[in-house]
């Protein structure tokens, strides 16, 4: 039963995260800021843990990219902030380690492993730092987004798990 619960959570995190983007999103130099898939990685985080978050990220980016609403650039982004957000909070169980590991997730790593894939496989030139200010302000409202909402989800999940 707990896998159902999981699965079917992950499914609704997946569309929350491709309907948000439709809707709240603002660009931001050469990127596109698009926080609610921060805020999803954050809250799925405190959750669902590291796992499923990840999958979650992947699972946003590659409907995103196959509606039209998004670039390459959300994998690496969504993908490694997620990660990070799930690990941190897996070690220090607060929400704040969860929101830390996302921001640096996203805006320090994930836009370092975007600049091969924006050269590469977008035939971008862009320099190591051009995602940097995109994806910072990005991962910072969405974890701002999540920490708003975080408290009444993780005692509703709580009591209904």
């Amino acid at each position: 039963m707990k896998k159902t619960k999981d699965l079917t959570l992950i499914a609704a995190f997946i569309a929350i995260g491709v309907v948000g983007a439709s809707f709240l999103w603002f660009p931001t130099g050469v990127a596109q800021a698009y926080p609610v898939q921060h805020a999803i990685n954050v809250i799925s985080a405190v959750i669902l843990g590291p796992v499923p978050t990840v999958i979650i990220a992947f699972g946003i980016g590659l409907v995103r990219n196959a509606l039209g609403l998004g670039t390459l650039l959300a994998f690496p982004g969504g993908m490694v902030g997620a990660l990070l957000a799930g690990l941190f909070y897996r070690y220090r169980k607060k929400t704040s380690s969860a929101v830390i590991g996302e921001v640096f997730g996203t805006a320090i790593l994930g836009s370092l492993i975007s600049v091969p894939i924006a050269r590469v496989v977008m035939g971008t030139n862009a320099g190591v730092f051009a995602f940097v200010p995109g994806f910072l302000i990005s991962s910072v409202t969405g974890a701002l987004i999540a920490t708003l909402v975080i408290p009444k989800l993780k005692t509703y999940y709580e009591r209904k798990r």
